[in-house]
């Protein structure tokens, strides 16, 4: 019987699964790992969970060691490479005249390879770039072009709700936004109060819209005519929290009343 642990390598992102072997492990832990790119520093982001050989797929890579002082002075040394190619390229892309927006670098863990991470808004000649940081580094460089909404969850920041993004703080992976999920939920469409700090539609519209559908299942359509007890009318808008909706009555009044008035025919 094997264990699998579940191991990040960023505070928020994708979990991969890892083969425990015989180390005792808890949330939280730092380890070393076997990747496709040599060893890399992640911690522990799920318990080890016992597997059955039949149900393991493709062979788990292993974890190769607990984290010891010599791999956290390791990191930190890494955290000041990645600072100092980070200005570097900055002075190099002035130079060129590139027109990108280079935002995050990191390093892997034996400090072989940079990968730069930037926006643009249309296709980079960065050849020259590349062969520049090269020169002045001696390792492997890769650039990687990112979309807006990847950028603001590497680089976090603070919601209009005034808490973290969600994006940056525990969303694992982005689900298609649209603007028909504003609508669903009764929200302005003023794209200044739903757009994100990225400028694209807030992750978190997708969060309740299914809840408003159910709800609204129970909901006569705008502009159906209605009988109440307070009155025969025409729908035009609906409250869905509170099981409410908004009539215009055949005297050109408008109320507001709760479902459970509504004369069923």
């Amino acid at each position: 019987m094997k264990k699998k642990v579940g191991i990040r390598f960023k505070s928020v992102g994708k979990v991969y699964d890892f083969d425990a072997g015989a180390f005792v492990l808890n949330c939280g832990d730092c380890v070393i790992v076997e990747t496709e790119k040599g060893l890399g520093f992640g911690f522990v982001a799920v318990n080890p969970k016992i597997i059955k050989k039949e149900n393991t797929g493709k062979p788990l890579k292993k974890v190769f060691r607990i984290a010891n002082d010599q791999d956290f002075q390791q990191r930190e040394k890494n955290k000041d490479t990645e600072k100092q190619a980070f200005a570097c390229c900055i002075n190099y892309i002035k130079q060129l005249g590139l027109t990108m927006n280079l935002f995050s670098i990191e390093s892997t863990f034996d400090a072989s390879r940079l990968t730069f991470f930037f926006t643009s808004e249309g296709r980079v000649d960065f050849r020259q770039l590349v062969r520049m940081l090269v020169k002045q580094f001696r390792v492997r460089i890769e650039m990687r072009q990112v979309g807006i909404r990847n950028q603001a969850k590497m680089c976090g920041g603070i919601g209009r709700c005034g808490r973290e993004l969600c994006c940056s703080l525990f969303m694992e992976k982005f689900d298609p936004v649209s603007i028909r999920m504003a609508k669903k939920q009764g929200l302005s469409l003023n794209p200044t109060k739903i757009s994100g700090q990225c400028g694209r539609l807030m992750c978190c519209l997708t969060f309740e819209v299914e809840t408003y559908r159910n709800l609204k299942k129970s909901f006569p359509k705008i502009g159906r005519i209605v009988r109440t007890t307070n009155g025969e009318g025409k729908v035009i808008r609906h409250n869905v929290i509170c099981s409410r909706i908004s009539l215009r009555l055949n005297n050109g009044n408008e109320i507001e009343t709760a479902l459970d008035t509504i004369i069923k025919e």
